[in-house]
């Protein structure tokens, strides 16, 4: 024989301030717990973002990033000149040779900070299609002009149209902002090639990216690459190469955000006990009937137990409201692959609130379970003496 819900529900309400305190604890850690799993989906989402499935990026052989490689523009004609290479308008090669260089800006309140300028042909914007001027105008060809992509605009001094940045022993006039469909390029300065080289590393690219004519065909292209003595490179799917970059922050925020919830799910977990505790306590009589009436052991562990979690459930809940305003908020934090700042926005997805509710059920479980047993275990005439 079962113990009716309702029953239980009406127990919980009976003890509001201890069932909210505890409620609010469990939220808490929920908070924390959904704030950091944000956070490390926010950036791995810039980061993955910022590649497509449909180009290849080349390096210079070993380089792991676009920093450290070096690729001459012979080696860039080649690649333009090759056969799965895609036509853009005019027939002319998707292909985006492209400078890399990080370069100290001044972060108003924060200090210097580690910012890319990145140089680009006009083939960029074939080549990545998610890449889009939302303010002032491009650059003009053989001039000191840049864009600023948006997610640093206001967030560095003098990016705003109009504007002047100086670095490269030049001023450099702000005339445009751009947005990469939330990707890391928007944490980004671009220039043009002809005026990047002389400016920073000489006559050489650091990366070349270019649309695929068939994208299913890039492990062919990858050995054909590899395999041609004029070129010394290595080709990556773009959207694998940005992802890996990811990888280890990632991973050192995921684990961050288990380590810190879990301690604090263990105040959470004890706030559970002692309420429930107080609750078999001051219900000594009620137990006493209930067993005396004929519902098993087991029926009133249960019942204990579906109180406890529906307590953990209102925390959850309300740790996932709490949450969601934190969806959209851009932060920043430094690619340890680049060294340069990277920002982008938490990302609250509804697979993450559900691992959150989940997450206090389980507290509400750890919580409840020994307080029930005692409940459950405890022999008739005893309890019947403690009413």
């Amino acid at each position: 024989m079962k113990i009716p819900l309702i029953y239980n529900i009406r127990s919980v309400r009976q003890r509001p301030v201890s069932t909210l305190t505890t409620a609010l604890g469990m939220a808490l850690v929920v908070l924390v717990f959904i704030a950091m799993m944000a956070l490390s989906r926010g950036f791995r989402a810039a980061l993955t973002g910022t590649g497509s499935p449909e180009n290849v990026l080349v390096v210079r052989t070993g380089a792991d990033s676009e920093l450290v490689s070096g690729i001459s523009r012979e080696t860039a004609q080649i690649l333009a000149g090759m056969p799965f290479v895609a036509d853009g308008p005019g027939g002319r090669p998707m292909v985006s040779p492209e400078v890399y260089v990080l370069i100290s800006l001044d972060r108003p309140g924060v200090g210097e900070a580690l910012v890319v300028a990145r140089g680009i042909n006009p083939e960029v914007f074939e080549v990545r299609q998610n890449v889009e001027i939302v303010a002032g105008s491009m650059i003009n060809p053989g001039t000191s002009e840049i864009i600023i992509g948006k997610s640093i605009v206001g967030r560095f001094a003098n990016t705003q149209i109009g504007d002047q940045l100086s670095f490269g022993n030049r001023a450099w006039t702000v005339v445009g902002h751009f947005a990469a469909g939330g990707s890391a390029f928007e944490s980004e300065i671009w220039g043009e090639n002809e005026q990047f080289m002389p400016a920073f590393r000489g006559e050489v690219f650091q990366s070349v990216t270019f649309r695929m004519r068939d994208p299913a065909a890039f492990e062919s292209i990858s050995r054909a690459l590899a395999d041609d003595p004029r070129l010394q490179v290595d080709a990556h799917r773009e959207y694998d190469f940005y992802a890996d970059q990811s990888y280890l922050l990632t991973q050192i925020l995921n684990f961050a955000a288990v380590f810190i919830a879990g301690i604090m799910a263990i105040g959470a977990v004890f706030g559970a006990v002692n309420t429930m505790y107080a609750a078999v306590g001051a219900r000594a009589p009620e137990i006493a009937v209930l067993l005396t009436l004929g519902f098993r052991p087991f029926s009133v562990l249960s019942s204990f137990l579906f109180e406890a979690l529906v307590i953990s459930f209102v925390g959850g809940v309300l740790g996932c409201l709490f949450a969601l305003p934190l969806n959209g908020i851009v932060t920043s934090t430094t690619n340890w692959v680049s060294m340069s700042e990277v920002a982008f926005a938490f990302r609250v997805t509804p697979d993450l609130l559900l691992r959150g509710v989940i997450f206090a059920l389980v507290m509400g479980l750890i919580g409840g379970f020994f307080p029930a047993r005692r409940a459950a275990r405890q022999p008739i005439i005893q309890v019947a003496r403690q009413a």
